[in-house]
């Protein structure tokens, strides 16, 4: 394995600064800021895997203090708010892209542009806010970075998945059958194909770059042709 540097590039953190990070452990931030492309020793996955957590309690905590809703509803919103997607809006909103420290060849595939490596960083650099800075500070750092998306209406209307499972019920049919019809393309660019089908109506596929996301875009496809 490679050794990986110890001290952010100055324009890297310009840049995390900028945008409310507060960097003390450097190594901490090479490391949230490194793809496992790169062949160092450590990458982000262990505080991309912490940060997952401190955004997921801290939209809820959001969502508790500012919704009346019902549980589900609640879920609903949540699950919108820390999907990969939402993440990797998060990232692309403050230009984590140019920043990603990226092996050539996954560089060359797109890597720094993908939905799933730019999720991950974003909670790589909330590990990473954690560790460094504590949890109230990442807390109201997470509120600025997803204003713009907690004030829009990301999960809002219902899922394509429980709207396709209420649709079932409700027309005396089977629940909804999902199967993963292929995989294809490295971690950081995968492509999922998923079909679903309901006993003696039909069946639809979705893709996407993750399983969940390409079941949602079949159960989508379906209420499109079938609903």
């Amino acid at each position: 394995m490679n050794q990986k540097p110890t001290e952010l590039e100055g324009a890297t953190r310009d840049w995390l600064e900028a945008h409310g990070f507060v960097i003390k452990d450097q190594a901490l931030w090479v490391e949230a800021l490194t793809h496992g492309s790169t062949g160092e020793a450590r990458d982000y996955q262990r505080l991309e895997f912490l940060g997952d957590r401190v955004l997921g309690l801290t939209i809820a905590d959001l969502m508790f203090q500012q919704s009346r809703g019902a549980e589900g509803a609640l879920a609903q919103r949540l699950n919108a708010l820390v999907s990969k997607a939402a993440c990797a809006q998060a990232a692309r909103d403050i230009g984590a892209s140019k920043h990603i420290r990226l092996g050539k060849q996954a560089r060359d595939d797109g890597a720094a542009t993908s939905d799933n490596v730019l999720g991950d960083i974003m909670e790589s650099l909330l590990g990473a806010a954690f560790l460094d800075n504590g949890f109230d500070a990442t807390k109201a750092l997470i509120r600025q970075l997803w204003k713009s998306q907690v004030e829009g209406t990301a999960g809002t209307a219902k899922h394509p998945k429980s709207a396709l499972q209420e649709w079932a019920a409700g027309n005396k049919r089977r629940p909804p059958e999902y199967e993963l019809v292929s995989r294809s393309g490295p971690d950081h660019k995968a492509n999922f194909t998923v079909r679903v089908s309901v006993q003696n109506v039909g069946e639809a596929e979705g893709n996407a770059s993750s399983k969940q996301e390409a079941e949602t875009a079949a159960a989508q496809n379906f209420m499109e042709t079938f609903g």
